[in-house]
């Protein structure tokens, strides 16, 4: 059985062929476009003193956001009170964090610890790929749960017909396959440059920028091209969450219950942290990029995989923590294997 990843490194295979043979290019190192057949060297943490520390503490950091989430799914597919339209929108970004951390984490362990560096041309682009598709899929996976809280309090009462689970399974649909067409095309352009100036990516991962310097060409129209989706999909999303919820602050501050509105309000400060545990990350990181105070690159691209990687592990926990109705599910799964057999034993000897 073939995977996506494996027809998608077919792709881009079939187009840098198809290229090569329109434009009359030959493979050969002097001209630089035996870059699929040599592929790239991932370089990272080099000058980083507890490289091997670093690893394992992204390692644990994995294998935390594994847990929580797959947690977190286990209780909602348990639970029929859970599988409605609200919990199918955590669902779907519990599924984003997971992946966001499995394109990243797992192929630090061969890279960086046993200096198995070397990555295919097709890897390296399947890998850019699913990086800033998963990268993009967060940002709008937020956007949806904005949107559920915005038809939950505005309209509470239809809320049950105008959101129900067929209708938020197809927008997530929607959602997956917009921003593979946003993301598709400027990755396949990025891999049909020709690479001669060097095969090492300055970073842990193949990202547009470390990869897009090495290329022999001209590159401003790549640039430009993601740098206009790079806002499109991070301010499209927050600009759709920072309306919505000041629709939002407006139809609580009607509400006439004050425990109503708490209860409101505090719906909305769940879903508010995760939009600020997300967002901020990106600011600093642009921040810190473009200013140049981090002057170490090793060191800016480590604080930069803990800021793609930290609200993968903290979402589920902020959700399960905040959400009494799954907090008391989670609570439940975990400890009742636990007493289940002391309750066994107490029916037992009444």
């Amino acid at each position: 059985m073939y995977s996506f990843c494996d027809f998608y490194i077919l792709f881009i295979y079939f187009c840098r062929c198809k290229e090569t043979t329109q434009m009359n290019f030959t493979f050969s190192v002097s001209n630089g476009n035996d870059s699929f057949d040599r592929g790239f060297y991932l370089t990272a943490f080099n000058t980083l003193a507890n490289k091997n520390y670093l690893i394992l503490a992204f390692v644990i950091i994995y294998l935390i956001t594994l847990l929580c989430n797959l947690t977190l799914l286990a209780v909602v597919m348990m639970n029929s009170s859970l599988q409605n339209p609200r919990f199918l929108a955590i669902c779907n970004l519990a599924i984003v964090d997971i992946s966001i951390s499995s394109v990243i984490i797992p192929q630090m362990v061969p890279v960086f610890v046993f200096n198995l560096n070397h990555i295919s041309f097709g890897t390296c682009f399947s890998q850019m790929f699913f990086l800033h598709f998963f990268g993009d899929m967060e940002s709008f996976s937020l956007a949806l749960l904005a949107y559920d809280r915005l038809v939950a309090i505005c309209f509470p009462l239809r809320y049950p017909t105008i959101n129900t689970n067929l209708r938020m399974g197809l927008i997530i649909a929607a959602i997956w396959f917009l921003v593979f067409l946003i993301e598709v095309y400027p990755v396949t352009l990025a891999s049909l440059l020709p690479y001669c100036n060097s095969r090492v990516v300055g970073s842990c991962c193949c990202e547009h920028g470390p990869v897009f310097v090495l290329a022999c060409a001209d590159i401003s129209y790549n640039k430009r091209l993601v740098t206009a989706k790079s806002l499109m999909v991070l301010f499209g999303p927050l600009t759709f969450i920072i309306c919505s919820y000041a629709i939002v602050i407006i139809a609580v501050l009607r509400i006439a219950s004050a425990t109503q509105r708490w209860k409101a309000f505090h719906t909305c400060l769940t879903h508010l942290l995760l939009v600020l545990i997300y967002y901020l990350p990106v600011i600093l990181s642009y921040i810190l990029g473009n200013l140049r105070l981090i002057q170490s690159i090793d060191m800016y691209t480590a604080i930069l995989t803990i800021f793609v990687t930290l609200p993968s592990l903290l979402n589920p926990i902020i959700y399960s923590l905040k959400t009494e109705e799954l907090r008391d599910k989670v609570l439940k799964f975990l400890i009742t294997p636990k007493v289940a057999p002391h309750l066994r034993k107490q029916e037992a000897a009444s």
